[in-house]
């Protein structure tokens, strides 16, 4: 599939999906949004597809929806900004107070290479890892133009922390790479051009594992946020069980036994 607002790759069991709007940088146009759910999509759909990386060119990684191009399409945003929520909830992008990224079936990473606020720091939030450029910025800007953020108020304070949710979502305030990743935002910071190569050596070391524990996993943390404790454990437990039945844990068995690096193949 062809893609005009943003790249899709895939190489080694690792799918790239970088936003390509540089000159906004990488505001999200409604054909943005459309675009980045069909990529997400056939991201999911994928077998070869083991682990997901998010990016942006030039000097932002998303400023979030491109004001602009929406009040001119449009004639008002706030005509616009239902047609957007409209359209994310068509095309998965926000599926019960969630998005495609939260519902994606295979680990994510966020490769942050320059400023994240708006919807762009949303989608960061909705990647299951963070990698940062020390040129990143993050910010939860919604307050400032009478909105609220959408999947913020559930990931953040998860995040770093109750208060510190509080104090980014009801200020505005935009931090620095350094300020994320002390307070938990992001799982690591490195200089900038060493960015892809950090992300996609996180993402390597991830997709070398068995396919379908790799997902159950993932699969399984997201359901203890909010199962139970009996739901939970009967979920891993049914989890565990098909898992002990898979060739990938055989070969894993067997690598082990015979000293050697295993060749999972997702059966």
């Amino acid at each position: 599939m062809s893609y005009d607002d943003l790249i899709y790759a895939k190489e080694d069991h690792i799918a790239t999906i970088t936003l390509n709007r540089p000159e906004r940088m990488n505001a999200l146009t409604m054909k943005t949004h459309s675009e980045l759910a069909q990529a997400l999509e056939e991201a999911k759909n994928d077998d070869e597809v083991r682990v997901l990386i998010l990016t942006g060119t030039g000097r932002g990684f998303c400023s979030g929806d491109d004001v602009g191009e929406i009040m001119i399409a449009g004639g008002g945003l706030a005509a616009d900004a239902r047609a957007i929520r409209l359209a994310r909830l068509e095309h998965g992008m926000d599926p019960g107070g969630g998005g495609a990224l939260l519902h994606l079936n295979k680990p994510t990473i966020a490769a942050v290479n320059g400023a994240a606020v708006g919807y762009g720091c949303e989608l960061t939030l909705m990647c299951d890892m963070r990698i940062a450029s020390e040129k990143a910025r993050f910010g939860e800007v919604y307050l400032r133009v009478g909105l609220m953020p959408e999947q913020g108020m559930l990931l953040l304070p998860r995040m770093v922390g109750l208060g510190k949710a509080y104090e980014l979502l009801l200020t505005g305030d935009i931090i620095d790479a350094a300020e994320a990743e002390r307070i938990g935002m992001v799982n690591k910071v490195v200089p900038h051009d060493q960015l892809m190569t950090a992300a996609g050596e996180l993402a390597t070391k991830i997709a070398k594992n068995p396919p379908l524990t790799i997902r159950l996993t993932k699969e399984a943390v997201r359901k203890g946020l909010a199962l139970p404790l009996e739901l939970f454990l009967s979920y891993s437990g049914q989890a565990s069980q098909f898992l002990t039945e898979t060739e990938d844990h055989k070969e894993g068995a067997r690598a082990f036994a015979e000293k050697r690096e295993p060749v999972f193949k997702g059966k």
